[in-house]
């Protein structure tokens, strides 16, 4: 049977017989045929498929929710529909949580990625691409129907594909299971205001839990869930009031003994505290002078002694001020956070100078450093003192494990004191011991020299082995090599396992001992300052007069090596008046002209990176080998970063304080690196369903035409703080939308950038107990799915065979085409041959002949042929005609 995809065309019949009857050029065979073919190619034939056959296409839920409801049931779902299919039908088999991949039958199961989602909509896309479209095709799920991403997005590619979907549901396994069924708050608020904290439990009826509230991991309250008799879900509401602007989470945590899911009892969500566009001034000092001088000119100030900020303060924040705060201050997860802030989100950054700042401040290196117009490393010429570095490095067997980065903890640890190495200049000193049990030594107290390198390679080849490290043993080694140096500056680095260290010995005795002696202590801890030993650690580093270090992630340990090591031998903070010379560039920032101190008190030793701009210079005979900034700015990526070399509060900074400009200078580098305010017409909003994130852009028909020319870009926060593009979708005139999956867990921030305008969004959170979550909605939404595309709720499995298939039909526009073409071809070499098919001619009308006469006499012989006999006209007019109707 064949059917007419596009019967419309056939209108087309008509016309080409009149075509046909006024041009007779067209009636020849081969141009017949190709006419045909054209009209036939315009209808668009299909030939039904006589197979019976159907392909079911299996996806089998293997999420860590289904474990105990789908796993029990699987081997006799799966052995049912093998037994009854039919000989011509197919079976294959998908599995599916965070991944989804087609099982190989000789393989077996085999299923990539984490089991903590269940993303069913990407096991439907899965299986519709390997689909045979030769072929009758159905989708069976086999879930326990808690997807973590909405299925809406399906609807439409069913019904393109034409497949149906059934689904098989398997039992609830849990009994007597608590669950977090929904934590609700709403996204922003003004400071101040009264907020609403609503949360909903569910368990067995008549039956309690203790739960806890948590505000950015501090505790607000505690209590008891109950559940009503004949309930199965109760909920609990809270208010809260915070001044404080920026991004706050809310935790909820149920806590029921003996709980069957107990991944499914804690949710988080962000609210952010709007206040209008602010500074955030994390300082060293307690009444910092830059926080009244900014208030002074109607700029809002956060300011946050001593640091400790979160990734969540830098919500609603335009510029952020780091004002001689050291690196420690700061948490590896908000400078990454501060490079997607710049980059991405437009955010302004300034770093003001002193003796925590910069280099000294162990910002060499860090997320931060690649942000900065200036560089910290310093020119061997200007260093003031030789080194003496002592590195013992943990080599017990817990650093023989792997790391998130592929690499042993051990062999992390040796990179980092290898990079140390090589940051020292030729005139200094380094010893390293490997420590487990006792030390041994790798690389006994020796010049730098010419041989950095190859003490470097001896390094390397530190492998692990023994019991934990013994602290006592390695301090006692450091003093004794330290002690023999007489280099102006003495430091020993302890790496050891925060969770490992052992027999301390006599540490209270001997760092005292060696802080007598001009010799500082700092340590880098392997774990989290929760970890059983990181209480010793902070100590013999407090002790010690250094640093403590934690590296919860392996990958952290070769920077942190690097700080500390750039802080002690190459940071510059030289605390002698310099000459200032002001350069043109200031005019790029302000409106007029500046009157600038003649000198400061104190500088931090910095050089201008290339493409950066210096909007003032120290004294020339103060840097020797290049001119040294004391004020640097560029435009980084989307937003603009500064810096400003010298003290602006604290020690060394009487004469900048009492500068008449100081107030005009801070403002109008405020005011410049807060960047252009938002153009009116455009709106972001950003939420999380489940695991995926949907970003809305949200625009006035003004704008239609500028978005045409010049699409949005959206970004958001990957690992690391590096950024990933989103791909638009546009739903309608005045409306973007582009989505992506998100980790459970996961917080992420973003920014869309609409022209010269950024639109910053989060932070947002996807719950961590997602996959636990059972959503009641989601099971509906699964058979609502099926409903639409022509399936339903298979009870009986057997019953799938038997489901009416739909006839399949084959186009046959590749064959016509095909065939059109070589008739084409054919057509015009005959043509060119001259051979060209023609319809037969019509017979011409036989001419009278003349009456007979009587013969005339014979005439003499003549030598030459007779000449035509003369033709009429009309003869002359019918030969013609012949010969035009062959042409």
């Amino acid at each position: 049977m064949i059917r007419l995809a596009t019967p419309e065309w056939a209108l087309l019949l008509p016309l080409l017989a009149l075509a046909l009857w006024r041009w007779p050029l067209l009636r020849r065979p081969l141009r017949l045929a190709i006419l045909g073919l054209l009209v036939l190619l315009l209808l668009q034939p299909e030939l039904r498929r006589h197979g019976h056959g159907l392909d079911l296409w299996v996806l089998v839920d293997r999420s860590a929710s289904a474990a105990q409801s789908v796993e029990p049931h699987r081997a006799e779902w799966e052995q049912l529909l093998e037994r009854s299919r039919r000989s011509d039908d197919r079976l294959h088999f998908v599995d599916f949580a965070s991944e989804a991949v087609e099982r190989d039958p000789s393989a077996g199961v085999s299923l990539p990625g984490s089991r903590e989602r269940t993303r069913t909509a990407l096991a439907i896309r899965h299986a519709l691409s390997r689909r045979d479209e030769g072929r009758n095709t159905r989708l069976l799920v086999l879930s326990d129907g808690f997807a973590t991403e909405p299925l809406a997005g399906s609807t439409e590619l069913l019904a393109r594909a034409r497949v149906p979907l059934d689904y098989r549901l398997a039992p609830e396994a849990a009994i007597g299971d608590f669950r977090l069924l929904s934590l609700n708050l709403p996204a922003q608020a003004q400071p101040g205001e009264p907020v609403l904290i609503e949360f909903r439990a569910s368990g067995p009826p008549g039956g309690e839990t203790p739960f806890t509230l948590l505000r950015d991991g501090q505790e607000l309250t505690r209590g008891t869930v109950r559940i009503p008799p004949g309930r199965q879900a109760a909920s609990l509401r809270f208010t809260d009031r915070l001044a404080t602007p920026g991004g706050h989470r809310y935790e909820v945590r149920l806590l029921p003994p003996n709980d069957p899911h107990p991944g499914n009892n804690h949710a988080g969500q962000w609210m952010e505290i709007t206040g209008g566009p602010r500074l955030l001034l994390l300082t060293a000092y307690a009444d910092d002078p830059l926080a009244g001088i900014l208030r002074a000119h109607g700029f809002t100030v956060e300011v946050a002694e001593g640091g400790g900020a979160d990734p969540g303060r830098l919500a609603g924040v335009r510029a952020v001020i780091l004002n001689n705060l050291p690196a420690t201050a700061l948490s590896r997860p908000f400078m990454e956070a501060l490079d997607f802030f710049v980059r991405g989100q437009g955010g302004g950054l300034l770093m003001v100078g002193g003796a925590n700042s910069f280099g000294r401040g162990g910002y060499f290196n860090s997320p931060i450093s690649d942000l900065l117009p200036v560089s910290m490393e310093q020119r061997q010429e200007e260093r003031k003192m030789a080194v003496a570095l002592g590195i013992a490095l943990d080599r017990s067997g817990s650093m023989a494990a792997g790391s998130g980065s592929g690499e042993t903890k051990m062999t992390l640890a040796n990179s980092g004191a290898a990079r140390a190495i090589g940051l020292l200049g030729p005139m200094d000193q380094v010893a390293v011991y490997a420590v487990d049990t006792g030390p041994h030594v790798i690389v006994p107290l020796s010049v730098i020299g010419e041989s950095g390198g190859k003490l470097a390679d001896k390094v390397m080849r530190i492998s692990s082995g023994g019991g934990g490290i013994y602290v006592g043993s390695a301090l006692k080694q450091l003093h004794k090599a330290l002690s023999e140096s007489s280099r102006g500056v003495r430091h020993a680095i302890l790496f050891a396992d925060a969770a490992d260290a052992e027999e301390p010995g006599d540490y209270k005795e001997r760092i005292p001992k060696m802080v007598a002696e001009g010799i500082t202590l700092s340590v880098i801890g392997l774990g989290t300052e929760h970890d059983s030993d990181a209480a010793l650690l902070k100590e013999i580093a407090e002790l010690g007069n250094g640093r403590i270090f934690f590296a919860d992630d392996a990958g952290q340990i070769p920077a942190l090596f690097e700080q500390e090591t750039v802080r002690i031998a190459r940071s510059a903070f030289l605390d002698e008046p310099v000459a200032l010379e002001p350069q043109a560039a200031w005019a790029e920032l302000a409106a007029r002209p500046l009157q600038w101190l003649p000198k400061v008190d104190a500088w931090n030793l910095n050089y201008l990176r290339p493409g950066a701009t210096a909007a003032a210079l120290a004294a020339r005979e103060a840097a020797e080998d290049e001119p040294a900034p004391l004020v640097a700015f560029w435009q980084r990526e989307s937003g603009r970063v500064a810096a400003v070399s010298f003290p602006l509060g604290g020690p060394h900074s009487e004469s900048a304080r009492a500068w008449p400009e100081v107030a005009d200078f801070v403002q109008t580098l405020a005011r410049w690196l807060m960047g252009e305010a938002v153009a009116p017409g455009v709106a972001v909003r950003a939420a999380v369903d489940g695991t995926e994130l949907a970003v809305t852009l949200l625009y006035e028909p003004e704008w239609e035409e500028a978005l045409a020319l010049h699409p949005p870009r959206a970004l958001l926060s990957g690992s690391g703080g590096q950024s990933v593009p989103l791909h638009w979708e546009r739903m309608e005139p005045g409306r973007y939308r582009a989505t992506a999956p998100l980790a459970p867990g996961q917080s992420v921030r973003g920014a869309v950038q609409v022209g010269q305008s950024i639109l910053p969004f989060g932070p947002l959170e996807a719950a961590a107990g997602v996959e636990w979550e059972f959503d009641l909605a989601r099971p509906a939404e699964l058979a609502a799915l099926s409903r639409a595309s022509g399936g339903a709720e298979r009870l009986d499995l057997t019953t799938v065979w038997e489901a009416p298939r739909p006839a399949a039909f084959l186009p046959l526009r590749e064959p016509l085409l095909a065939a059109t073409l070589a008739l084409f071809l054919l057509e015009a070499f005959l043509f060119r041959l001259g051979r060209g098919a023609r319809l037969p001619r019509r017979a011409a009308r036989p001419t009278p002949s003349p009456a007979p006469t009587a013969p005339a006499p014979k005439a003499k012989e003549q030598t030459e042929p007779p000449p035509p006999p003369p033709v009429a006209p009309s003869e002359r007019s019918e030969r013609f005609r012949r010969a035009k109707r062959g042409l």
